[in-house]
């Protein structure tokens, strides 16, 4: 219980922790100025061990301990702050206890003194908030820089050699001297000091963080990655337990100062209190919750049953989790070979299957029906990273060809040729893929599991064996003049054959010959050869053209000829036919009327002729005996174009 000097009955005098005050706060001095200085001297190396060899091993080893090693610094400080004030009240005429008398100049330390002439101790934000708040805040932020600056998990393996083990055994001679002090410190009652647990806590922190520092040194070596990589995740310890730190040293800000009530150690680590045997965060967060908000959780009902209950239900959910490990979940694009103790009974298809929960039933997965392409050659820097070449700059080596694009799957072929009559070879690349999957049978799939290991691999050694078998026997003409389709046939029922034997599982679906590229000299050559028997064909495709031009002109000249005699034809024999057809009507007419049909066709062609004449038909009987006179004289009467028209009608009327 924290003492009030201003309550009633307060006999500080009396409690071992007063009376020991004055030593703890010595032994603590000293401790921080140690550590604090075995930090500092760590990180400085860290940094000139930076500048000749960044983003090592030696770099994430030095910085976590000597993160560790400040973080253990400011707890010891802060307890010593807390030590301080309970000296105070013991001895109040040596040393002031209020706030009220400041404390005096000599017995200040420097940064005190310094933050004193900046703003006063009682009116600045120094003096309200307090100087070892600063220092906390301070110390925990630099750890947790140091860490976030050396943090890199693409470390590769170092070899440290004898200076590694040297540096080992300095941290394990450290980390055993923090190992007396832990045990010294979980030794005190709660009496006499009741920081002393906690500032244990956060001394383990920093043993573990030296043990597996000197534990990587050992283990370090250059074909070795996880050292590296465990040193800096080591970094996560003093880098959780500084982070918190920090957060309860801002958070202390606004807590009410009384410098009249025993103050709380503020360097108290949640994280740190975790670090014991056996470990009990439950009842770790059990007490956090009852000393800093008084809630007892062991008054509520609930949480003792969970408690209680904790063990079994947990126990019925690690069972039902491993039978349900016997369920299996097979995707539509892949089946699974079931093993029953080791033994594969069965190749499964897609759905849902049970068997025997692990490890006496497993699923091993394969694929169902997925296509793949594998080239025969990858280059090894294919997949490196390279870094940019400036805009400005000289050209890359890499860009020294006369493509515009590398060949990465290009692989090299010796093929046989001729000079004259020696006889010699030649070098093609060449770029062959193949198209495979897994056979759809449940041999195959069984053969792909059980006895292939690398299946690329296997294709790609495969193919490398045939190509280099079958060029040896093949010309530089014969692979250039031979049909790529033909090529690719020869290439991909040869690697078949040989995987089949094999018993690799493996369905060879198509093999692509993409590209070849003969030498400089044969390709010139060739390219001369392909561009005369280019023109040639060109011109023979001309003069087929034009002699299919001219047969398709005289063919369409005469099929016009042909149509329009048949035409004439056609309707000569069409009016032959209608005149015969017409007097076989007019003689069966006159056979049945007689003279009454000759009569009709006479007055029907008279009226046809007669059909634009201008006829003036005069009755007989009017000039009595006398025949009528036809006047055929075309000629008409003058009329004079001043009469009247009465005068005009006249004649007419007469």
């Amino acid at each position: 219980m924290r003492v009030d000097l201003d309550g009633e009955g307060a006999t500080p005098a009396t409690l071992p922790r007063f009376q020991r005050a004055s030593f703890q706060a010595r032994r603590l001095s000293r401790l921080t100025y140690v550590l604090g200085g075995l930090g500092v001297i760590g990180l400085v190396v860290s940094l000139f061990v930076d500048l000749f060899s960044p983003n090592s091993l030696w770099t994430a080893v030095l910085t976590n301990s000597a993160a560790s090693l400040l973080v253990l610094a400011s707890a010891l400080q802060s307890a010593q702050v807390v030590a301080l004030w309970r000296a105070r009240v013991i001895a109040p005429d040596e040393v002031a206890i209020s706030s009220e008398e400041p404390i005096a100049a000599e017995e200040q330390g420097w940064y005190d003194r310094l933050l004193t002439r900046i703003g006063g101790a009682g009116t600045s934000m120094v003096g309200q908030i307090g100087a070892p708040v600063f220092w906390l805040a301070g110390w925990a932020l630099l750890a947790l820089i140091s860490i976030s600056m050396i943090w890199n998990l693409a470390l590769i393996g170092t070899n440290v050699g004898l200076t590694g083990s040297v540096a080992g055994g300095l941290l394990l001679l450290i980390g055993f001297g923090l190992l007396v002090l832990e045990r010294q410190l979980s030794n005190e009652s709660e009496a006499s000091w009741p920081e002393a647990e906690q500032l244990a806590q956060i001394a383990r922190g920093a043993i573990g963080t030296l043990l597996i520092a000197a534990f990587c040194l050992f283990f370090s070596s250059a074909d070795r990655v996880w050292p590296a990589r465990l040193a800096v995740l080591t970094g996560l310890l003093p880098g959780l337990v500084a982070a918190e730190l920090l957060i309860r040293a801002l958070l202390s800000i606004f807590s009410p100062r009384n410098g009249r009530l025993e103050p709380r150690l503020v360097a108290s680590s949640f994280g740190a209190g975790l670090l014991r045997w056996p470990p009990r965060p439950l009842m770790a967060l059990q007490n956090e919750l009852h000393n800093r908000f008084g809630i007892d959780l062991r008054q509520i009902w609930a949480f003792t049953y969970m408690r209680r209950a904790f063990l079994p239900v947990m126990a019925v959910i690690v069972a039902l989790g491993w039978a349900l490990s016997g369920v299996h979940e097979i995707p539509m694009q892949g089946r699974g070979i079931y093993e029953r103790f080791g033994k594969p009974i069965e190749v499964m298809g897609p759905g849902l299957h049970a068997g025997l929960p692990w490890p006496f039933g497993t699923v091993l997965p394969v694929e169902n029906g997925v296509v793949h392409e594998l080239a025969t050659s990858v280059s090894d820097g294919a997949s490196a990273e390279r870094a940019l070449d400036p805009a400005e700059g000289p050209p890359p080596a890499v860009a020294n060809r006369l493509w515009d694009a590398t060949h990465i799957n290009d692989k090299s072929q010796v093929i046989a040729s001729g000079s004259g009559d020696k006889q010699s070879f030649q070098i093609v690349n060449m770029d062959v893929r193949f198209v495979y999957r897994i056979g759809l049978d449940d041999q195959s799939a069984m053969a792909a599991i059980y006895n292939s290991a690398d299946i690329p691999s296997l294709i790609r050694s495969t193919a490398s064996r045939v190509l280099v078998h079958d060029f040896a026997s093949r010309t530089l003409d014969e692979l250039l003049g031979e049909q790529r389709s033909d090529l690719a046939a020869d290439i991909g029922n040869a690697v078949a054959r040989d995987l089949k034997k094999l018993d690799s599982g493996v369905e060879i679906l198509a093999t692509v010959v993409e590209s070849i590229h003969p030498p400089a000299g044969a390709a010139n050559a060739y390219h001369a050869v392909q561009a005369a028997q280019i023109s040639a064909q060109a011109l023979i495709s001309r003069e087929r053209g034009a002699a299919a031009d001219q047969a398709n002109l005289a063919q369409l000249h005469a099929s016009i000829a042909h149509d329009q005699a048949a035409a004439n034809s056609r309707e000569t024999m069409a009016n032959a036919q209608s005149a015969d057809l017409s007097f076989n009507a007019e003689q069966q007419g006159y056979a049945k009327a007689g003279q009454a049909f000759l009569l009709e066709q006479y007055l029907s062609q008279l009226i046809q002729g007669m059909t634009h004449a201008k006829l003036l038909v005069l009755d007989h009987r009017l000039g009595g005996t006398s025949a009528p006179t036809i006047d055929l004289r075309s000629f008409t009467l003058p009329v004079d174009p001043a009469a009247s028209p009465k005068s005009a009608e006249q004649p007419m009327a007469e």
